[in-house]
């Protein structure tokens, strides 16, 4: 058997362990994603007509969606945190290391899982959104593909960060603690409100993190706003974040335990 035939099969052998995992246990799931509803919810109908500045709450709704999917996204990839500090602590990953298996499969296996649960995480969330009056009239078929496509990419490389917070988390509430700025980051972007009515000091640290140019990017892919450069920038942010992620994650793994 070729090696690429073994990391293939090894790699699906993992990935259908961390959706059974996810199936049999989905209140960590469940517990993630109500973060984001409640903040989707809140937002809309109790801070709506004044955070719109007299746009409206159509228009917010229309505003809010696109950072409260990619913050579902950051959510979503606590549980990937926790589920690797799982395996780390409760001896399965020694198990493995002494099985004949592709050594790598172990980590495909829970970045794959949770990029699945993600994007079926982004779909219920959209669903929320759409059912309280989110609406995306001008968007073209190629157009709702590129936001599908960026939205798997952010949720690729902020997987492959959690699986290096994960690996070097002594237990799980650790792993939940450490991972938390994933979800945390979204709240310092534009996903509430537009960069120009936060503090001038404050507006660097928002406009140059990952979570704020990919939020423009959705929104201008799904409501036709100006993308400008920040099209570019996603890309930029989720490579390098996917290439760490995978360079911190291997090597912590492929390190020999003491």
């Amino acid at each position: 058997m070729s090696t690429i035939t073994l990391a293939a099969r090894d790699s699906t052998t993992m990935l259908r362990r961390n959706l059974l995992h996810a199936r049999r246990y989905p209140s960590l799931t469940l517990n993630l994603l109500l973060t984001p509803v409640m903040l989707l919810l809140l937002f809309v109908y109790i801070f709506g007509n004044t955070m719109s500045g007299g746009a409206g709450r159509d228009a917010y709704i229309a505003y809010l969606v696109p950072g409260i999917l990619l913050m579902t996204i950051g959510s979503t990839t606590i549980g990937t945190a926790v589920s690797v500090s799982n395996d780390m602590t409760e001896g399965i990953i020694a198990r493995f290391r002494t099985m004949a298996i592709h050594r790598p499969s172990v980590l495909i296996g829970h970045v794959l899982g949770s990029v699945i649960q993600a994007v079926l995480s982004v779909i219920l969330v959209g669903a929320v959104g759409l059912a309280i009056g989110f609406r995306s009239t001008d968007a073209t078929a190629l157009e709702w593909l590129a936001a599908l496509g960026l939205l798997v990419l952010f949720a690729l490389a902020l997987t492959w960060i959690a699986v290096g917070m994960g690996l070097v988390s002594p237990n799980a509430e650790a792993a939940s603690n450490n991972a938390m700025p994933l979800i945390l980051l979204p709240l310092l972007s534009s996903a509430f409100v537009p960069l120009h009515s936060m503090p001038g000091w404050f507006q660097p640290i928002a406009q140059y993190q990952p979570f704020t140019p990919a939020i423009e990017t959705l929104r201008g892919l799904l409501l036709g706003t100006a993308i400008g450069n920040n099209g570019w920038i996603t890309i930029a942010w989720c490579l390098a974040l996917t290439a760490l992620g995978y360079r911190w994650s291997t090597t912590t793994f492929n390190r020999d335990p003491k």
